[in-house]
């Protein structure tokens, strides 16, 4: 008897440990399940709160676009203050080099030689170069169709090669015209000329006869032509410098007449 009395009230407070668990499990689940529902409404609510504030941020820059406008106006700015910079080192160099021309310019006038002076020719000095030149080439004109004669070196009694130039520049120039081709030739005073730039009055000279030596000389009077007193027999004439005989035995030139050597 007594061990059924015993076997019910521990069955009895079993019960009531049982109903006392459950009723807590219970206020715990649903205490449990509003916080889950409270933590997603809090979810819901954040992922809306970011797409309403880019809504009212996309009003405004954004700092990114804010720094990269920075940047080009900032690169702008650094281009306008370099091309600035160019230009003013263009403006400085120009004026050093009109400078550094003056300079050179007063310094040339200075140390300018007598004869580079003498080239600089008045208008009455010109005027008497042509002059001389055109007696020059008159007073060889004159002498055409008069024969040849060796050693001569006046109208009277002839010509030879040399003796007709020295006859034509003897008082035109400020220097000794020499009596021999070969001299006129080795002539100081007197400076080459090169084929393609030959000019009226140019002494042009042939090697015929003597080995290493200028033998024969005319006077250029243009277009391809000069003036000679050719040989034993033969007359005065102009003759064509593009002859094949000629172009064989041509050695040079020299340029006698000149602003700076006429009286």
């Amino acid at each position: 008897m007594r061990l059924i009395i015993t076997l019910s009230i521990l069955a009895f407070m079993q019960l009531f440990f049982n109903i006392a668990e459950a009723a807590p499990h219970r206020h715990l689940n649903a205490t449990a399940h509003k916080s889950v529902k409270k933590v997603a409404a809090d979810d819901t609510r954040r992922k809306r709160k970011p797409i309403k504030t880019a809504s009212k941020r996309s009003k405004h820059p954004q700092p990114q676009k804010i720094k990269h406008i920075a940047r080009s106006s900032t690169k702008a700015s650094t281009i306008r203050s370099s091309k600035s910079h160019k230009l003013a080192n263009a403006r400085l160099t120009r004026k050093k080099f009109y400078a550094g021309q003056k300079v050179l310019a007063r310094h040339n006038t200075r140390i300018a030689s007598p004869t580079s002076a003498a080239m600089v020719m008045s208008a009455t000095h010109h005027q008497k170069y042509q002059k001389a030149r055109q007696t020059a080439m008159s007073k060889l004109m004159n002498q055409l169709g008069k024969p040849y004669q060796w050693g001569g070196t006046s109208p009277h009694t002839g010509f030879d090669c040399s003796g007709l130039v020295y006859y034509a520049y003897k008082d035109l120039v400020k220097f000794k015209i020499p009596r021999t081709a070969n001299e006129m030739y080795h002539l100081r005073d007197a400076a080459p000329v090169k084929r393609n730039s030959l000019q009226k009055g140019d002494l042009v000279f042939f090697r015929i006869h003597r080995r290493g030596a200028a033998d024969h000389v005319g006077v250029y009077v243009g277009n391809g032509k000069f003036i000679q007193s050719p040989r034993t027999g033969k007359d005065i004439q102009i003759t064509d410098l593009t002859g094949e005989y000629w172009q064989k035995h041509y050695i040079g030139a020299r340029r006698v007449m000149t602003p700076s050597s006429v009286r």
